[in-house]
């Protein structure tokens, strides 16, 4: 009852709030369209298009029975859990997201192993990391390598730790096509897997397609409101945060993007390392409007939210730390590898709530054009998981 008179007491406030500063509230939630169109539309789309289709034909349990033996020794999870991984690690945060529920309301995976897995694939687009933060924001490319090493470092530190401290569940570790085909090689499991997944669906491409299409874009239009959602309320709060805090809290632990862009432009006495820190702190947290993304994506499966939170300021610790501990030689193994650019974008002065962070259209690399090489990189993930599976099966090491 409480909870419900506080929820309604603070949408008065928000509407009261927008009411009365609405040129405010309509270029925050601008700047979230601008965001969410430039950069998740088109990570997003092709991977939520894909992970419908592939369950429709079969795909997920044939990749299931194929990375079994690789998932289940690294982090005790199903095999079809590395397909889910890959989707989240190439299409960002929401896709892993929507992936775990898919495969949670399938029944591949349990709930404790749904927890684990949502929280291992809820991470940042690596080319966000990549081209928008490092590119773009910091004009220094190796700094957004660094930076999407530590995230996806926290993310699998934090997993294995997890698969150490759980108790295997016997009963999830084959499906009931892997334990047909289980006299036979990796390739033929899945092959029977697959068979048998598509006779039980049994659409017709273009039923499945457009059941896909209009299944990710509804996602998606829900993802792009959260997002303006956010941006709105960081608009909104700024101004009344205490003038000490940094300026990049605020927007940090609402909405990853608008954090991050607030974090490079800070200007920290520790100099550029940290600024690094604190934006592999903000992506490896995630945002509260992720977290709602997830929730939403979830409802109905049992997984808990909160624990993903929990999960989510552990990883965003854990990037921090690893940011300033391997600064120095991670940041020149990369400046080898990547040409550093320009200098990265003017900081402010100040540190203080009252610095405004507005990321403009000019400031992001869109999307758009790397959608392929978003495509490209998923399949070499599944490959490079997929030959890694077959060497760690019996019969691999057996040759």
């Amino acid at each position: 009852m409480s909870r419900t008179i506080l929820l309604a007491c603070l949408s008065i406030l928000l509407v009261a709030s927008i009411i009365t500063r609405p040129d405010e509230a309509f270029q925050a939630s601008l700047q979230g369209l601008t965001v969410w169109w430039n950069i998740v539309f088109p990570g997003l789309l092709p991977f939520l298009t894909l992970i419908e289709l592939m369950i429709a034909f079969g795909a997920v349990h044939a990749f299931g029975a194929l990375l079994q033996p690789i998932m289940s020794k690294l982090f005790r999870l199903p095999g079809e859990a590395g397909l889910v991984m890959a989707l989240g690690w190439t299409g960002g945060s929401p896709c892993g997201a929507e992936a775990t529920a898919s495969l949670r309301k399938s029944g591949h995976i349990t709930e404790r192993e749904g927890q684990r897995l949502l929280a291992l694939s809820h991470v940042p687009s690596p080319l966000f990391m990549l081209l928008v933060v490092g590119s773009g924001f910091l004009h220094r490319p190796e700094l957004g390598a660094a930076i999407a090493a530590a995230v996806w470092c926290s993310a699998l530190i934090t997993s294995l730790v997890q698969a150490r401290l759980t108790r295997v569940e016997p009963t999830n570790q084959q499906s009931p096509e892997t334990k047909t085909g289980a006299t036979g090689s990796l390739l033929r499991q899945a092959a029977v897997a697959m068979i048998a997944a598509r006779n039980r669906d049994g659409r017709t491409f273009g039923k499945a397609l457009g059941d896909a299409v209009t299944f990710s874009v509804y996602k998606l239009m829900a993802v792009g409101g959260f997002m303006m959602f956010g941006s709105v309320l960081v608009r909104l709060i700024q101004p009344y945060m205490p003038e000490g805090l940094p300026a990049f809290l605020l927007p940090g632990l609402l909405e990853s993007h608008i954090g991050t862009f607030a974090a490079a432009s800070t200007a920290f006495t520790g100099g550029i390392p940290w600024n690094a820190a604190a934006i592999a702190a903000i992506l490896g947290w995630g945002g509260t409007s992720a977290l709602l993304q997830a929730g939403s994506a979830i409802a109905g499966t049992g997984l808990s939210l909160s624990r993903l939170a929990v999960a989510r300021l552990l990883q965003g610790a854990l990037a921090f730390a690893l940011t300033l501990f391997a600064w120095k030689p991670l940041s020149a193994l990369l400046g080898r590898i990547l040409p550093a650019a320009a200098p990265a974008i003017e900081q402010t002065e100040k540190t203080g709530a009252a610095t405004a962070a507005i990321v403009r259209a000019g400031d992001l690399h869109t999307l758009w054009p790397y959608t392929p090489v978003l495509l490209l990189l998923f399949l070499f993930m599944m490959a490079a998981l997929a030959l890694a599976s077959m060497m760690t099966s019996p019969a691999g090491r057996a040759r």
